[in-house]
Formats: structure tokens, sequence, C-alpha cells
């Protein structure tokens, strides 16, 4: 099928304009869906589907997905679709995801506008649940009007599987309100399902939650109270700490156990480079003239407590302090780190190339040789 593949940061995802009767063909309701004395019949999940599984359970048991809401909502849309003349029926995109990873083939002279490859599977549909709902029951009712209508979508597939599941997050926390609980519960259970992957999620909840941790009530965290200025987002600095883990694990050659002795283990290593670092930074750390604890720099600190961690492990109990005497050269560069200019001198094309930019910067001026992280950001 044609597609116009977008990029924005580090996420690549697709535009397709589907056919009303092709894109009803190609996705999962997972819940059931009224019109009258007609109805939706929910798809059986299966058993290792967990993105689905577990909007699935939200949507069947929280206020925002009740029955006689959902009602009122697809017959509202319903009626928008037989009653529109020259507006268009479905101004909205329709989010979809599926786990698969889709092969795109641009077509020359362009590079971003190609063939895409389908899904053998279905689509899950993380946004446009209800618009959908209604398209198939004005389907039923008007097939011919129907087959006149494109469905704008947005496609992401299995290189954004985190993404995707929070984007279903951030979408329905606002104007459905769904309860804040069941989102935490959806974001971790469903990103989070490897070791390597659950072991980062708790390290970011404790260093969220622990009394001695430097980024306590820091985090931009889903269902976190605190009145703070948040630093980072969650996904963030999970991502650079997923990225961390699954490369020792790599390493190791065999998986991490999802344990508290794991979480613990790479909680304490993260919160005392940070205390060094906080010593050694004291005059910029948490002040707005400098951007040392400003997201791109948090993700750079956290890839450079990789390589300090294996580089220089132990003793433990000395840890911090001999942490300290070798953070000290970092000193000498707290002009660069001065707000105004910062971009000017870590210029880069986009967060991630800046991240780069300032990992490598800071591992040199300690003696550490910088490596790549790009074949392990690919994956």
């Amino acid at each position: 099928m044609l597609a116009t593949q977008l990029r924005q940061k580090d996420a690549v995802f697709y535009f397709v304009a589907y056919p009303a009767e092709d894109i009803l063909r190609k996705v999962r309701f997972i819940s059931r869906y009224y019109d009258h004395h007609d109805h939706i019949q929910p798809e059986r999940l299966a058993e290792q589907d967990d993105i689905a599984a577990f909007i699935a359970s939200i949507e069947r048991r929280d206020s925002a997905f009740q029955r006689e809401l959902s009602r009122k909502k697809v017959r509202a849309i319903k009626n928008f679709y037989e009653t529109a003349v020259q507006q268009p029926p479905i101004p909205g995109t329709i989010l979809l995801f599926t786990a698969e990873r889709l092969r795109f083939s641009p077509v020359a002279p362009y590079e971003n506008v190609g063939n895409l490859e389908e899904p053998h599977d279905k689509y899950l549909i993380i946004d446009g649940q209800h618009r959908l709902a209604a398209l198939e029951f004005y389907m039923r009712e008007h097939p011919d009007e129907a087959r006149t209508i494109v469905v704008p979508c947005i496609v992401f597939d299995g290189r954004s599987e985190d993404f995707a599941a929070e984007m279903f997050v951030i979408i329905n926390s606002t104007p459905t309100r769904i309860n804040r609980s069941h989102l935490i519960d959806l974001y971790e259970k469903v990103t989070f399902v490897e070791p390597d992957a659950w072991i980062a999620a708790q390290v970011v909840r404790s260093l969220y939650e622990e009394p001695d941790s430097p980024l306590r009530y820091r985090i931009n965290r889903l269902g976190g109270r605190s009145r703070k200025d948040k630093w980072i987002m969650q996904s963030e600095l999970y991502a650079e700490l997923h990225r961390w883990i699954k490369r020792d694990m790599d390493a190791l050659g065999v998986p991490l156990r999802k344990s508290t002795y794991n979480v613990r283990r790479y909680y304490e290593i993260i919160r005392d480079f940070l205390k060094a670092a906080q010593a050694v930074l004291h005059e910029a750390w948490g002040n707005s003239q400098y951007m040392v604890t400003r997201s791109v720099t948090l993700r750079a600190l956290v890839r450079v407590c990789a390589d300090l961690a294996q580089s220089d492990p132990d003793p433990v109990e000395s840890r911090t302090e001999r942490w300290v005497r070798r953070l000290v050269p970092w000193k000498l560069l707290l002009r660069e780190f001065r707000t105004e200019g910062f971009s000017e001198r870590f210029a880069a094309r986009g967060q991630s190339e800046r991240v780069e930019a300032i990992y490598r910067r800071l591992a040199a001026a300690i003696g550490i040789v910088p490596r790549s992280t790009d074949a392990i950001a690919q994956r």
C-alpha cells in the first residue's frame, strides 16, 4: 500500500489513506460496541498479546468506556456520518498499531513516500475506536455511501511498541478520564515485559520514590503528585536504563532474573553515580542557568554511569567517594553547560544526536572511551 514515512524525534511511523471497507477488515475490536439492536462482537485475544489484553481490560472496567457512554458516543458519530454533506465525515486521524515490523520501500525520486508492507495480523486501534465502530454500523446500513469514505490513518509498527503503548495512555488520560491508577498499570504492564525491561521500569520507580534518590519527585511520571519541577520524562529515563541493562544482559549471554536484588543493584549504582555528579556539579545541579539537570544531559549521564559501572565497579562501599574524585574534571566543563548558547555548543539535528554529543564530551573528560549506542538504540 502507498504510504508516507514520517519521522519525529526518534520515532518512525507512517501515514496511510485506507478505504473504509479495507480498514474495517484490518482492525480488531477488542470491546463490544452497540448501535440500537446491533452490536460488534469483540475478538478473542491471544494470550501473548499483552498490549491488546491490557487495553481491553481498561476499556471493559473503566467508566470512560462503560456501555451506555460508548453506546451514545457511537450513535452520535454514526449520525454525523449520515448527515455530513460538505464536511469530511472522518476529519480526525485514526491511530493504529501492529507488533510486526513493516518493510517500507521508497518510490524514486522520493525518500519518504513508497510502498508499505501490510501486517499479516489485524491492527490494534490506539485511538479512534468509537469512530471505527460507528463506521462499521454505518457500513452495515449504508454500504454504498460508506465505500466512498477514505479513512486517514497513522500506523505504528513493532519499532514503536513502547511509544504506541504510551500514546494510548496519553490520549486517554485527559479527554476520556480513565482512572489514573489504571493508566500506570497499563503503561508498566504493557511496555515492560522482558526481565531487563521490567528491571528498568522498577529502577525508574525507585529513582522517583526513594528518599535517597537525587531524582526523587523530579521525574515526569504518570500518577506523580509532586509539584516540584520535573527534569526528565519517565519514558526517556526508562529508555536509557533499559539500553544499559539490556547491554549487560547481552554481555552475560543469559537473561537477568526479575528480582528485587537486580532492581536494587542497578538502583544503587545509578543513585551513587548521580550523587557523585551532584557533588561535583553542585553549583549547576537544579540551577536553571545550566543544562546539567535537563533531560538531554541526564540521559547522557546515565550512559556515562553505565560505562563507569563496568570499568570501575568495586569496591561498592567506597563507590560514591571514588566516583566523585573521578568526575572532578567535569568542573572545568561547567561553562559549556550554561543554558545560554548550549544548543550551539552541542549542535545536533535532533535530541538523540545531542544526547550522544554530550555523552561523548563527558566521557572523554574523565578518560572513558565513548562506545557507540547506535546499534542498541535501533533494536
